[in-house]
């Protein structure tokens, strides 16, 4: 009935900031012009994170922009948003984020093929300046070797 998508999303910097040490696939809840919007790829991740509120993870700051054939019911751009996770889910990531060091960060948004809209959550640890001059340096090694492996 539906198509494989090709919208994909990512939060660049996620990787770059941030070690993932576990990853998680959450639903959102939408307002019915955000999912038009973000079929048409017209969100971001930048400077988005989550935080619990009571028992439930939300994601803050995620921009969605507005659907362009939208009445005056347009939904709001960066507003706070409910992720859908199962409670055993919920626990493990409420747990560990009480632990020092440990954040929610968002990775990357997608459509399913049952035609949901989908977000990759990871528990992260933020990365110390050497090791991201450490990621750095092997990207740059990665794309050298890339190019001689071309000629």
């Amino acid at each position: 009935m539906f198509k494989k998508s090709n919208i994909l999303i990512k939060n660049k910097r996620a990787t770059f900031d941030y070690e993932i040490l576990e990853r998680f696939t959450a639903g959102i809840q939408l307002y019915g012009t955000e999912i038009k919007s973000i079929r048409d790829g017209k969100a971001g991740l930048n400077d988005t994170y989550c935080t619990f509120s009571g028992n439930e993870l939300w994601i803050k700051n995620m921009h969605i922009a507005s659907y362009f054939f939208g009445t005056y019911n347009n939904h709001d751009v960066r507003r706070d948003r409910k992720l859908l996770l199962t409670k055993k889910e919920l626990k493990k990531l409420l747990r560990n984020t009480k632990e020092t060091g440990f954040t929610i960060i968002p990775t990357k948004l997608f459509i399913n093929e049952k035609g949901l809209a989908k977000l990759e959550i990871g528990l992260a640890r933020g990365k110390k300046t050497y090791d991201k001059r450490q990621s750095l340096k092997e990207k740059e090694d990665k794309r050298s070797i890339d190019r001689v492996m071309k000629q």
